[in-house]
């Protein structure tokens, strides 16, 4: 998990919606935007069905953070999707904070289709952001280890 340099790279985590932030970070493959390779996307319908057990299990399969990232207010294409998301995240932070995990490996984000200077914009903070806590609150398993091998987030 560290880089031939020997700084950490931390696994990540990124919830994406399909309409908004997937392709957000589409766009910024197409338009080749710089950004860190060190983050594994899954593509969820809407941002607002991330519950925290999906959060729990990143971390039980090695993530160091997690990114939920959904529509912008107002854009959302089940109308309402992103404010249940605010009231799951909410709900997954309070749970991290009892189970002593720094509410700083998870994030919360809007990124649109067009943004995808924001996303890697966020995908490099975030992962700076983890980057200087250290590794994540569990190990990392052999089969989490095996899956994210292909990733550019291996050691």
């Amino acid at each position: 998990m560290s880089s031939p340099n020997g700084a950490f790279n931390p696994h990540i985590v990124v919830f994406a919606c399909n309409w908004c932030s997937y392709a957000g970070a589409d766009t910024a493959g197409v338009s080749r935007i710089a950004h860190q390779p060190h983050f594994r996307m899954i593509r969820v319908m809407c941002s607002g069905r991330i519950q925290p057990g999906f959060v729990f299990r990143a971390f039980e399969n090695g993530a160091h953070g997690v990114l939920v990232s959904g529509c912008h207010f107002g854009d959302c294409h089940y109308v309402s999707g992103n404010e249940r998301a605010v009231e799951q995240f909410a709900k997954t932070k309070a749970v991290l904070k009892v189970l002593g995990i720094d509410e700083q490996r998870v994030r919360l984000e809007w990124i649109s289709a067009a943004e995808g200077g924001r996303f890697a914009k966020t995908i490099d903070e975030f992962i700076d952001q983890v980057r200087a806590l250290g590794p994540g609150p569990f190990g990392l398993t052999a089969e989490a280890h095996a899956v994210a091998g292909g990733t550019g987030c291996s050691s």
